[in-house]
């Protein structure tokens, strides 16, 4: 998905018709409205701090959750989707050709560099080259700071290895006492706070 169509973050979805035709590019998209999480997600995390680097937060700016339950409307989009279902070509959210190359996101040289770094970081670790990866991990994240699948996959990778667990992978921030092993220059907290209302899922509907 973020090769092919430039996604930067999930859950996003792609409307694709019977002929194989794009009829709405990525854009933030879930099937219900609930924003929640496992009951038992949290039990057992150990405390958590922020990256050494990391923005501080803004003063009185809003709160994560604020952060993460704004812009694309969460409640509507399913029903969107069942709009598009009924009524095909002549639902009200398809797009034409030249609307969805409008609102699609175009790929700069620096975006292809950041691509390129991301693939040779997951192979990297996977064999075990672990500092090989995090450099281009970095490099990544440098070259293309709005994606967050580059980002989460790096937090995530450094969660499992150091909390491990069924949830393990959602730590994506340093352990409390272990900042100065953290190997990236910010954490997924840290960057939502530093994220305008309304930007982490943009609304496209």
């Amino acid at each position: 998905m973020d090769a092919l169509f430039g996604v930067v973050n999930i859950p996003n979805v792609v409307w694709i018709d019977e002929n194989g035709i794009i009829v709405r590019p990525p854009e933030p998209g879930w099937p219900e409205g609930r924003l929640s999480m496992p009951d038992d997600m949290l039990e057992g995390w150990p405390e958590l701090s922020s990256a050494p680097n990391a923005p501080a937060a803004p003063e009185g700016g809003a709160g994560q959750w604020d952060i993460l339950g704004s812009g694309q409307d969460r409640a509507a989009y399913g029903d969107a989707i069942r709009d598009w279902v009924a009524n095909g070509a002549d639902s009200q959210y398809v797009m034409t050709p030249s609307q969805v190359i409008a609102a699609s996101q175009p790929r700069s040289t620096g975006q292809s560099e950041g691509a390129a770094h991301f693939e040779l970081a997951n192979q990297l670790w996977q064999e075990g080259e672990r500092d090989a990866a995090i450099a281009h991990f970095n490099a990544c994240h440098r070259l293309q700071p709005d994606n967050w699948t580059y980002k989460r996959q790096a937090w995530s990778l450094l969660g499992r290895e150091r909390v491990g667990g069924k949830y393990g992978q959602f730590v994506q921030m340093p352990v409390k006492g272990e900042e100065a092993d953290w190997p990236f220059d910010s954490d997924f907290t840290s960057d939502v706070l530093t994220t305008d209302v309304g930007a982490y899922y943009p609304k496209t509907l």
